[in-house]
């Protein structure tokens, strides 16, 4: 099965105010936002990518300074911010309070810090509720402060649990102010004209089986719209159907002689291929959007140049 060429993209994605990317962990999920971000800012987007307390590669990707903390600018109409659970949280209860001399004369002790640690769900909803936060800034005409923000989730497992705390909020939490943003962020989670989850995964067969499950979780759980399916690291087929059934049906055997290791490597690519068609036939079938395709780069893929490269295909 050869890689179709890529689709076009499903129109109204650049419409929409809040893209959260998410998949299993090691699939390039911080690339695909590096390269969304500036495919968008290239449209004329303004952009927040929002990272969560994460170990910081996006600086190097855009090639910028260090992100931290405070919202700051990477590319072009790009800015970017890691956010902190503490900071985020007092953030969030200095707006509540109108003050942060009173936030921190009521909050800012071990004792209440250690509380709000122990809360479940807190510090994923600080984190989700301040990149929410963020599609709600307006500059001084009334226009929207950043066009798109995109949220840069954790990994599977706990990036569905992050995406199920606004839901536990309405469920269990009485009227008040903490509700009332969980509810205008969950409205905005859940409208497909305002937000799209993205999932990033490899053509490989654990990621495929894991992005399927995850998709499936997605919308007949917490009945998100999935706006986007980014495969990653996809290799350009070398061989026909029946020049890889050949290859993989040649035994192993030891490497003597050039003529060896160049059907050795033939036989590993035509498995790979193999493996690789499978996991998009699957995709393809299973998902409710057809998948997009990112090329294996055989370069470092956390540098600007590549970046630059991947935003084309995104956008």
């Amino acid at each position: 099965m050869a890689v179709p060429s890529t689709p076009p993209q499903r129109p109204g994605l650049e419409s929409k105010r809040f893209l959260i990317v998410t998949g299993k962990g090691g699939v390039g999920k911080t690339t695909v936002c590096a390269a969304e971000a500036l495919a968008l800012a290239n449209k004329g987007k303004r952009v927040l990518v929002c990272m969560c307390h994460a170990k910081e590669r996006l600086s190097t990707m855009f090639g910028s300074e260090l992100i931290g903390p405070d919202v700051a600018p990477v590319a072009p109409n790009v800015w970017a911010v890691n956010m902190d659970p503490t900071r985020a949280l007092e953030e969030y209860g200095a707006m509540m309070l109108k003050s942060r001399a009173l936030y921190k004369l009521l909050f800012d002790n071990r004792y209440v810090r250690t509380f709000f640690r122990a809360v479940p769900g807190m510090q994923e909803w600080t984190l989700l509720g301040k990149a929410w936060w963020h599609t709600t800034e307006t500059r001084e005409d009334g226009s929207p402060l950043y066009d798109v923000v995109i949220l840069d989730a954790p990994a599977t497992g706990h990036g569905l649990d992050m995406l199920r705390v606004p839901k536990v909020i309405l469920d269990v939490v009485p009227p008040g102010l903490l509700r009332r943003d969980a509810e205008r962020a969950w409205q905005l989670f859940q409208d497909p004209k305002t937000c799209a989850v993205v999932l990033v995964t490899l053509p490989e067969e654990m990621p495929t089986t894991e992005t399927i499950e995850l998709a499936h979780a997605l919308q007949g759980e917490l009945r998100l719209p999935i706006g986007k399916i980014v495969v990653n690291c996809v290799l350009p087929p070398l061989f026909s159907k029946e020049e890889r059934a050949a290859l993989e049906g040649a035994k192993a055997a030891p490497i003597d002689s050039p003529a060896d290791a160049t059907v050795a490597a033939g036989r590993s690519r035509a498995l790979r291929e193999h493996v690789q068609a499978s996991a998009l036939a699957r995709l393809s079938k299973e998902l409710p959007v057809p998948p997009s395709f990112l090329p294996q780069l055989f370069e470092d893929a956390a540098q600007p140049k590549a970046i630059r490269e991947l935003a084309k295909r995104v956008g």
